[in-house]
């Protein structure tokens, strides 16, 4: 199974609803963003790590990566493996001292929350980055409603990708509208 790195673009507040964020991710080498809906505690986590912010006191994540050290257990690397339901899984790989190589599963904000403290490596699998995965517009804004005028100026590859956001967002109406200018390109080429 085709491993794919991913980087961590940053953290936005989910529009819906106030207490979940949507820590934002993209393929290392290529312009692929995975959205994961994660939450409040998590969110200021990997945001305090990431903008280098020391807080009086350890917070959960800085604990166990803590403990880890203290037994010499080694995070190389988290694997996002599995997506159900719009849920994402993943496992944490560590190495102990004695070089035994263990797995253990998480929740995906919390295996970020680790990686980003540790400097490891974040993987997926192609597949999930297909399914869940979208390519932004070229200015890097989110994906917005195109008249049709608009919409048939756009390549084949950018209106996949707005098709499936809008499906992820539960847009179905216009992802029909969508759908039929895909299906109308399809045929013309």
């Amino acid at each position: 199974m085709e491993r794919v790195e991913l980087k961590i673009l940053g953290i936005t507040r989910n529009q819906i609803e106030s207490s979940a964020f949507a820590l934002v991710m993209e393929q290392k080498d290529g312009p692929i963003r995975i959205p994961i809906v994660i939450g409040m505690a998590e969110a200021q986590s990997i945001q305090a790590k990431l903008m280098s912010i020391v807080p009086p006191r350890p917070l959960t994540h800085d604990l166990l990566v803590s403990v880890f050290h203290r037994f010499g257990i080694f995070p190389d690397y988290v694997e996002i493996y599995n997506l159900t339901d719009g849920v994402f899984a993943s496992h944490i790989h560590l190495t102990g001292r004695d070089g035994t190589e263990e797995m253990v599963d998480a929740r995906t904000s919390d295996a970020v929350a680790i990686a980003v403290r540790v400097n490891c490596p974040i993987y997926t699998t192609r597949d999930i980055l297909d399914r869940a995965g979208y390519i932004p517009d070229e200015d890097g804004i989110p994906i917005t409603r195109l008249d049709k005028q608009s919409l048939n100026e756009l390549p084949l590859e950018r209106l996949e990708a707005r098709l499936q956001q809008c499906i992820d967002d539960e847009d179905y109406e216009y992802a029909a509208e969508i759908k039929k200018i895909i299906e109308l390109k399809s045929r013309q080429s």
